[in-house]
């Protein structure tokens, strides 16, 4: 949303993460390198209906008389293959019902009928189409009415666009209402709703722009028929609008209207033609204005720009790199494959990383990254509590690959001891290359910390996503914690992260502590940031604000051990 957003500059390493359940879908190691397959499109959130069913809370409902014959309909807006319905029954369930579509509302056809429905979630599969879509309850399981948590309704598409469709709206002129350009919302003007970047977004100007109305529209470049809007919303989005087409751009008629819009990601099918398309938001979530990430329009016709391919998913085991850190005691990492980070460190970190000073194998197979108490002359970090200095305390290391390795997709692992004791946090993660190569800050670059580890809790590491839409402490992770409340430090353990265009899956000793399916994401979190290169990046960090500053228990120095590292595509 349009607030600032206080992060520029160098990345990263932030307060303590939210805790966050991994998402439902559970890949297989093998599914998280390999194409997966594709899911139906959830069409029926938002649309006209029992608002409470389809609105995508599990704590909301709807519930009906206590009689037979009750019914619950929702609108699609267009006629869509439907393939399949998901009931999430409350203890009031129906035990006989069907599932019914119409083109019009009424006259009904039957897709699904039992006289053995046993409540819980029912997830039917199920052939037909039509605009609209009613469970029909003929018997009632209890004396009660019926009563859904969620009636949910899919398409038969695969998450992608229809056959034939194209994405009509990349890289074409946009305009807005307003739109906004300084210092908490860099160039969010119109055209970046429109470029397929994920991390950039068109957003309302806070000078006369925070009100409703507010629009956004785009010129497809010739009239087009129009079948699919999907709309990746920031923070700030609409819950009442109307997706609108015209010919020139003046007389407008709607295509979608909604007062239950979601946020996050939205993904509309519709019906209609038109040269120009809108989105006319008329009521704001909360104070701020409209922002979009993504307003894409998919459909036929029109005067398309093919955008640039995506990257390809890995097909197979290639080893593409790997350090198994086998130098001679005391040499430096090797400077074909790590570039020494130097310097004092953010997020009021405490050290001074230097020049390989503090990165040497130790000849038994291991490149140690340690951790000293030792001043650095002439160098400023935040006060050290022990010592009062603002002199910096304490140096380590910190190693990346960027300008000599950098990939997108594959299955990246790590052997690592970690270091331990109050104020030591050591990581093991990866960062888009475009914060070098483009000068893009952190997090609009996207960040997959595969391991983090602080030293007040010596048994749980963490892995976790930031990206514009959730980062620092609404990070999008997860914590793994070693049975029996064994300590981190006192062994190796492998770290891995299986990644592609579908999801990722990450692992400790081959056990899934946390999973991210791309689609789950969008729609419940914000936008997908990773198909693109990233760099691997280790570092022994000492202080800052989730780990907090050494203090008298503290003992120096610390080493976190790296046994290998290695990447297969």
């Amino acid at each position: 949303m349009d607030v600032p957003e206080r992060l520029r500059g160098r990345p990263r390493r932030r307060g303590p993460l939210a805790l966050l359940v991994a998402v439902a879908l559970v890949f297989t190691l093998a599914i998280a390198v390999q194409p997966a397959a594709a899911e139906p499109v959830l069409v029926s959130q938002g649309r006209p209906a029992a608002a409470a069913a389809v609105d995508g809370d599990p704590g909301t409902r709807w519930s009906s008389q206590f009689t037979d014959a009750q019914w619950i309909h929702v609108d699609l807006g267009a006629t869509t293959a439907i393939s399949r319905v998901v009931l999430r029954w409350e203890a009031a369930y129906a035990k006989g019902y069907r599932i019914e579509v119409s083109p019009d509302g009424q006259q009904w056809s039957t897709l699904h009928t039992t006289t053995t429905g046993a409540g819980g979630t029912e997830t039917l599969d199920v052939s037909g189409s039509g605009r609209h879509v009613r469970m029909l309850g003929t018997q009632r399981a209890t004396a009660w009415g019926y009563s859904l948590w969620e009636f949910q309704i899919y398409s038969a598409g695969t998450g992608g666009p229809p056959d034939g469709d194209v994405l009509l709206s990349y890289g074409k002129q946009g305009t807005a209402s307003t739109s906004q350009h300084d210092g908490t919302c860099w160039q969010c003007t119109p055209d970046k709703a429109f470029d397929r970047d994920p991390a950039s977004r068109w957003a309302t100007n806070p000078t006369g722009g925070w009100t409703d109305p507010g629009w956004i529209a785009v010129d497809l470049g010739a009239r087009a028929e129009i079948h699919r809007v999907v709309l990746q919303w920031d923070p700030a989005f609409a819950t009442a609008y109307e997706i609108q087409v015209s010919d020139d751009g003046t007389q407008w008629s709607s295509l979608h209207r909604t007062t239950n819009g979601t946020g996050f990601k939205e993904t509309l099918t519709v019906s209609g033609a038109g040269r120009h398309v809108r989105m006319y938001g008329t009521q704001r979530n909360g104070p701020y204005g409209y922002s979009l990430w993504e307003f894409q329009v998919w459909g036929t016709g029109g005067a398309p720009t093919t955008p640039p391919p995506l990257p390809p998913d890995p097909t197979g085991g290639r080893l593409v790199f790997s350090d198994e850190f086998n130098g001679a005691a005391g040499t430096a990492p090797d400077p074909a494959k790590w570039v020494p980070e130097t310097g004092t460190g953010p997020n009021n970190e405490l050290e001074y990383y230097t020049n390989n000073k503090n990165a040497a194998h130790d000849g038994a197979g291991n490149l140690v990254l340690e951790a000293r108490r030792e001043v650095t002359p002439g160098s400023a970090c935040p006060p050290d509590p022990l010592s009062g200095s603002t002199t910096c305390q304490y140096t380590s290391a910190r190693l990346n690959t960027y300008g000599k390795f950098a990939f997108t997709y594959g299955r990246v692992e790590a052997r690592i001891k970690v270091s331990g004791t109050q104020g030591l946090w050591p990581a093991f993660w990866m960062l888009g290359a475009d914060y070098f190569s483009a000068g893009r800050p952190w997090p609009y670059c996207g960040e997959i910390d595969i391991m983090e580890h602080v030293g007040k809790e010596p048994n749980t590491t963490y892995s976790t996503l930031h990206a514009p839409a959730y980062f620092g402490a609404n990070g999008h992770g997860s914590p793994y914690a070693l049975p029996g409340g064994g300590d981190f430090a006192n062994d190796f353990h492998t770290f891995a992260v299986d990644w592609n265009s579908k999801g990722m899956v990450f692992t400790v000793d081959g056990s899934v502590i946390h999973t991210v399916d791309k689609d789950t994401l969008e729609r419940t979190r914000g936008p997908w940031v990773y198909d693109h290169p990233f760099f691997l990046i280790l570092n022994n960090a000492v202080g800052g604000d989730w780990p907090g500053p050494p203090d008298a228990t503290t003992r120096f120095p610390q080493r976190m051990s790296v046994d290998y590292v290695k990447v297969w595509q």
